[in-house]
């Protein structure tokens, strides 16, 4: 049987990078050997590209993958020598030049498969502020928001959302995920301070009512037509679940599957697909949203590569729906190797 060639590219340029190593590790370690060789690459922060290693086999727990801490520039290569006629790329890059359509137009070019949406909807989804206008058009249910975009007039963005919104707060980069750059905001000189942070990461800010409610996460796979897990929920440890909390003192928990009445499952499930939809999504994605305590559901974002290890969400949402975490890798690749044929198809 001749082996499937899955080309992991991780790392990349983003503040997110060492969440792209950790994912790329974990799919390295579940890869179904039987089936798939591997090869990987890393995208320095700088932007370089480097040919790390390949497996044919399971590699042992102690193996380590390239950073940028044990760059070896002996292994420094031109992009497009990842090229390898019949592979297919699973894109394990989270944030900006990972997500954000950038890198999928890059291996559209070279004329590869990759797993994952495709340039438009990895656009749409990266931006908070564009996701929200493109979903209120499909009538997805959204807390209320204002932007402030770099350059325009900060006292008149700090007037409107105190007369939007009420505290707390939150200021977001629309194109940054894993929490990063994000800030509560419980007065006018927090918000200040957190618009501020946040444009280190991004020119484009979303401002955020918060809502008391639990966070649910459903993921979707599919490309015409698409499925949807069980919820399941983030049990926070920490008032605010951020980039620190998440990834560097772990602490939050999840319930998977959530308790939640089944009509509000039907109805976030259906509200998930339909955001899908919306964006033109294929591949995969996590939808997440609020419930708040009377029942409202909001749709806070859709993240079209969400983290990918072993104890992520997305892959545990899925197990529990009977997808192993090597089924789900191979049901990826499956799915994207049919888009690319579409595509092929319709450059006639």
């Amino acid at each position: 049987m001749t082996k499937q060639t899955l080309v992991l590219l991780y790392g990349g340029r983003s503040a997110e990078r060492e969440v792209s190593v950790l994912s790329a590790e974990s799919v390295m370690r579940a890869v179904d050997y039987s089936k798939f060789f591997v090869k990987t690459y890393f995208i320095s922060q700088k932007g370089d590209f480097y040919k790390t290693q390949e497996f044919s086999q399971k590699p042992d727990i102690s193996e380590k993958l390239m950073t940028n801490k044990s760059l070896n520039e002996a292994s420094q290569i031109k992009p497009s020598d990842i090229y390898d006629e019949g592979a297919i790329v699973f894109p394990v890059l989270h944030g900006p030049m990972g997500e954000d359509g950038s890198i999928q137009g890059f291996l559209e070019i070279l004329r590869m498969p990759y797993v994952g949406t495709n340039i438009l909807t990895s656009s749409l989804a990266m931006d908070k502020i564009t996701t929200k206008r493109v979903l209120e058009s499909a009538g997805v249910p959204q807390v209320a928001y204002t932007v402030f975009i770099e350059g325009d007039d900060l006292e008149t963005c700090i007037k409107e959302s105190k007369e939007t919104l009420s505290y707390p707060i939150f200021v977001k980069p629309a194109n940054m995920g894993s929490s990063v750059g994000i800030s509560k905001a419980e007065s006018e000189e927090e918000l200040r301070a957190a618009i501020e942070l946040a444009l280190k990461y991004d020119s484009r800010i979303l401002i955020e009512q918060g809502v008391n409610a639990r966070e649910i996460e459903i993921g979707l796979l599919g490309n015409g037509q698409i499925r949807s897990t069980l919820p399941g929920e983030v049990v926070k440890e920490v008032a605010f679940y951020d980039y620190q909390a998440k990834y560097i003192d772990n602490k939050i928990k999840m319930a998977i599957p959530a308790e939640i009445d089944p009509q509000l499952v039907t109805k976030m499930r259906t509200y998930a697909e339909k955001a899908f939809k919306a964006l033109g999504g294929c591949g995969l994605s996590r939808c997440d949203f609020f419930l708040t305590a009377d029942g409202q559901i909001y749709l806070n974002e859709l993240n079209t590569i969400p983290g990918f290890t072993q104890w992520s969400m997305f892959p545990l949402l899925w197990e529990n729906m009977g997808l192993s975490y090597s089924e789900l890798i191979e049901e990826l690749a499956n799915l994207g190797m049919k888009m690319f044929e579409k595509r092929e198809e319709h450059l006639i």
